[in-house]
């Protein structure tokens, strides 16, 4: 059938309802149709069957056939020039098990309404023979630059779901906020939502009826009172949650239009000539290969605009030390 998508679930989704899982990645699907296409097994989880109620598992399957306006969310995609290009200078490391990408901001991790432009729409570009490509292991928000980790094979997508499930991973982000934390490190615990349906695709500190969310922080340099570079180390994977634990412990990270609305940042974006983007970095990625081939410690360099951010508060943006190495996993 044309149409037909193979979506991975990403570890973000773990544990998640199918039904509720499709409600995000599959928009233009009817609840009716769904209803239908799971009757008819057209909706498949790692080529079996399913349910509504189905417990999604990091690096599965799902089979997704195209709603009635076949292939809208598809159209979305625009393929251009240099595509191809762009996705191997993204390339950091690649064992021919697991590849590492350093993502530039800007451009979403998966396809969705009105996305016209994401990695899992470039990795047709290295589709083998078959058609097979690369799988999303999990995912960075679009306007989060850094190490975006896929697998060359399902099963070592569910070997990479495991690892992010026992939490076995060490991921580290850079950030810049505004005003700096008072204290030089801690844990900021904050159980997140999705807000009310006005703002559905925001989250929010929701101590009743929030999941549990964990963040660890480090300052690494201080500029005064007025902004800290910031080592960051989430604990939990929930959508948002460096952004929505800074903002709620009172530093918001500079550049962050959905969740900062700080007019002092604001201003100091603007007078210091800072690029108008999110100043949130994943950085660095340190796991036993699930391959067996040992320890990875890979690192995703500053992009060039953030360079010149850390440059301008005078912070080192090559920075390569290990500010968790005393925290255990």
């Amino acid at each position: 059938m044309s149409g037909v998508k193979i979506v991975t679930v990403a570890q973000d989704d773990d544990g998640q309802r199918l039904d509720r899982w499709l409600k995000k990645n599959a928009p233009d699907l009817p609840y009716a149709l769904l209803q239908k296409l799971m009757r008819k097994g057209q909706i498949r989880v790692d080529g079996k069957r399913a349910k509504t109620d189905t417990r999604l598992a990091a690096g599965q399957e799902v089979r997704i056939p195209p709603s009635s306006d076949e292939g809208k969310q598809d159209r979305y995609f625009r393929a251009q020039k240099g595509d191809a290009e762009l996705l191997k200078s993204m390339i950091l490391y690649d064992d021919g098990d697991l590849m590492v990408l350093n993502k530039p901001a800007g451009i979403a991790a998966q396809g969705g309404l009105r996305v016209e432009r994401h990695i899992d729409g470039l990795l047709e570009h290295m589709a083998d023979a078959e058609g097979s490509k690369p799988k999303l292991c999990h995912r960075l928000d679009r306007d989060t630059s850094g190490l975006l980790v896929l697998a060359r094979s399902r099963e070592m997508a569910a070997k990479m779901g495991k690892a992010f499930e026992n939490k076995n991973i060490r991921k580290y982000y850079w950030a810049l906020v505004a005003p700096a934390p008072e204290e030089n490190e801690g844990s900021i615990v904050a159980p997140l939502a999705k807000g009310a349906d006005s703002f559905k695709d925001m989250m929010v500190v929701d101590e009743e009826n929030g999941k549990f969310a964990r963040t660890e922080f480090k300052v690494i340099e201080r500029a005064a009172k007025k902004a800290a570079f910031l080592a960051l180390w989430p604990r939990t994977g929930r959508t948002h949650q460096l952004r929505v634990h800074c903002q709620a412990a009172g530093f918001p990270i500079i550049g962050d239009e959905k969740y900062g609305n700080d007019d002092a940042a604001a201003d100091m974006v603007q007078a210091l000539g800072l690029a108008p983007r999110l100043h949130l970095h994943a950085a660095r990625l340190i796991l036993p290969h699930p391959g067996g081939k040992g320890v990875l410690d890979l690192r995703a360099p500053l992009p060039p605009e953030l360079r010149k951010s850390w440059g301008d508060f005078g912070f080192d943006y090559d920075f390569s030390g290990d500010p968790f190495a005393d925290v255990r996993l």
